[in-house]
């Protein structure tokens, strides 16, 4: 076992006689050629830096290595990671390790207390290659024990390997630490984030909710032409437009060819949409090519795996020629079509699956050795292509492929699926906004059955309005009180679009769901309730403040600071009322999913 120690004087959150407990350890069964030295420095008022340097003679395959650390369980109640799960609680270290990868979450943890405030978060510069990692309740006294492992996937050998651990034990908001993490990351990768153009943040029309793969240019116009009406600026075409198969599967994926059925003239269709005003992106599934395509035989002995369930394929990205392939297909969609953004989908299944075939080929014929070098490199080529024909193009990729390395290349990241679950839309999107820097974070399509309420039509949009709402309903199908709800959300969405998708942002409680979250600039602010009897907490700063009931029930428990006048608006936003209120505790009779402006008594 190789090991390396810090200074204990270094080690955060902990008294002088158990600082041996919190040093960073390093753990390797065999290391072979390889030695390994760990250094602690301080970085800051409660943050430090841990840097593992790993070095071997002779090219050597780096060896599965970890670091480990425990920390008293001190006011650590709950664990924040991006993994898809909304309870937030803690796990015990017999269970298992969460992962990242270049194009699956990003390695940080953040373990916080019940007030949400930050007591350490941990993060690991590694953002390309497979990173298990996690903070979990050791039983025997009661600690948190911290683990990252590497090098669990076998790759190339190489003669040196250097990486860092942050851990950050400022008592600061959770959402301020996680964020602050996700920056390092990229700061130490020296990954930029490109520039987002307006347009990614403007409202979204999707087919695949209600159309799935039976989609036909002339149904999409028909909706097209209603979505403009209503105020949305950008329809994504899904899966379907390729193919006549509506069997849910991927067999045919891979020539990437509209379907003369389905779209007979893909140009005209595009330009059709477009002269509505609106911007037009398309669907890609980026590594499958479906065993029903004539590209299938075309790659063969270029694929990490098959997938049988999905009926296609998936191309490894070390070979030049697979990646050419793909960035031209991009290409002359965009130029020949007149494409204004894409869904590029499935990232996160480019990953060796079992053994890896290029160990056995002695990687013949790939110029890049590691899959996930594979994966940045291929999403260089495509944005450099796109951006090139189009500095503004659109580029959208869905949770989990959500790290840093992705966020380089994209300007539009969606929650992940969760159709007709308005409260894990909510957290995703929560989620996605303290780790997606300035890019665009937008709702899972939001979709509800015609014969809802419209109060319930509202309040499901209310819980995906702290991100760009996407819609994915049958627009000509909606009864008139649906279509009304909508229209009047959409207007206030895009009036407070600076403040609700692009202001300072806090989410409260993470682990209930995000029952509350703010959106702030500096001339107002807006908050969402979204459990009855939550306590809106309005500072006497005299700004105005809308505060959204997205209970679907009504009335909102608010606690303002000052003398305060609240205007009441309905679901639709017509105002029904206005009421005084001296500084203190009051309910609002706000009716159900609408609004309260509150501002300062002159």
């Amino acid at each position: 076992m190789a090991s390396g120690v810090a200074s204990p004087a270094l080690c955060p959150s902990v008294s002088a006689d158990s600082a041996d407990a919190c040093v960073p350890r390093i753990l390797c069964n065999d290391a072979g050629t390889w030695t390994f030295d760990g250094k602690m420095a301080q970085c800051g008022d409660g943050v430090w830096e841990f840097r593992v340097s790993m070095k071997s003679p002779t090219p050597a395959v780096p060896p599965k290595f970890g670091v480990e650390m425990t920390l008293a369980q001190d006011a650590m109640h709950h664990v924040w990671t991006s993994a898809l799960r909304s309870d937030r609680g803690l796990v015990s270290d017999w269970e298992g390790l969460q992962k990242s990868s270049v194009a699956y979450s990003l390695p940080v943890a953040c373990a916080y207390d019940d007030s949400g405030c930050n007591r350490m978060t941990v993060a690991a510069s590694e953002a390309m290659r497979d990173v298990a990692f996690g903070a979990r309740l050791r039983e025997e006294g009661c600690l948190i024990k911290i683990d990252f492992v590497f090098f669990a996937v076998k790759e190339a050998p190489r003669t040196a390997y250097d990486v860092a651990i942050r851990m950050d034990a400022r008592r600061v908001a959770f959402g301020e630490a996680v964020s602050d993490a996700a920056d390092w990351i990229r700061r130490e990768n020296g990954f930029s984030a490109p520039s987002v153009p307006g347009a990614a943040f403007e409202l979204v029309y999707s087919t695949w909710y209600q159309f799935h793969q039976d989609v036909t240019a002339e149904e999409v116009e028909a909706e097209a032409k209603i979505a403009a009406s209503l105020g949305i600026k950008t329809i994504i075409v899904d899966d379907g437009w390729q193919t006549d198969d509506t069997s849910r599967g991927y067999a045919y994926c891979g020539d990437w060819e509209p379907s003369k059925m389905r779209f007979p003239d893909m140009a005209a269709h595009v330009a059709r949409v477009k002269a509505m005003g609106l911007k037009y992106m398309m669907w890609f599934s980026v590594p499958f090519v479906g065993e029903k395509s004539r590209n299938f035989d075309r790659f063969n002995g270029k694929y990490l795996y098959h997938e049988k369930r999905l009926g296609a394929s998936v191309l490894d990205p070390r070979f030049p020629e697979v990646r050419r392939f793909l960035a031209e297909t991009y290409e002359r969609a965009q130029r020949e079509w007149g494409l204004d953004g894409f869904k590029l989908d499935f990232i996160d299944s480019f990953r060796v699956d079992g053994g890896d075939p290029a160990i056995v080929e002695n990687y013949a014929g790939r110029d890049i050795m590691t899959v996930p070098e594979a994966v940045n490199v291929l999403l260089r080529e495509i944005v450099e292509r796109l951006r090139a024909n189009n500095p503004d193009v659109l580029i959208e990729f869905r949770q989990n492929y959500i790290g840093p390395v992705v966020t380089q290349y994209g300007n539009m990241f969606r929650a992940a699926d969760c159709p007709g679950d308005r409260q894990a839309n909510r957290t995703r999107i929560a989620d996605l906004r303290l780790t997606s820097g300035g890019a665009a974070v937008h709702s899972d399509m939001i979709e509800w059955n015609p014969a809802a309420r419209f109060e319930d039509v509202a309040a499901t949009i209310l819980s995906a309005m702290f991100g760009t709402v996407q819609y994915s309903m049958m627009l000509s199908d909606l009864p008139e009180e649906h279509l009304r709800t909508v229209r009047h959300w959409i207007s206030f969405s895009r009036e407070h679009a600076d403040v609700l998708t692009r202001g300072r942002f806090r989410g409260i409680a993470p682990e209930a769901g995000y029952p509350i979250l703010v959106g702030e600039s500096d001339a107002e602010r807006i908050v969402g309730a979204y459990r009855r009897g939550v306590v809106v907490e309005i500072p006497p700063d005299g700004k105005d403040t809308f505060v959204l009931d997205g209970t679907g029930f009504g009335g909102v428990v608010v606690d303002v600071g000052c003398d305060c006048v609240a205007d009441i608006y309905d679901a639709f936003g017509v105002h029904v009322g206005t009421e005084n209120m001296a500084r203190g505790l009051r309910r609002l009779a706000v009716p159900a999913s609408g609004y309260a402006k509150i501002r300062k008594r002159r």
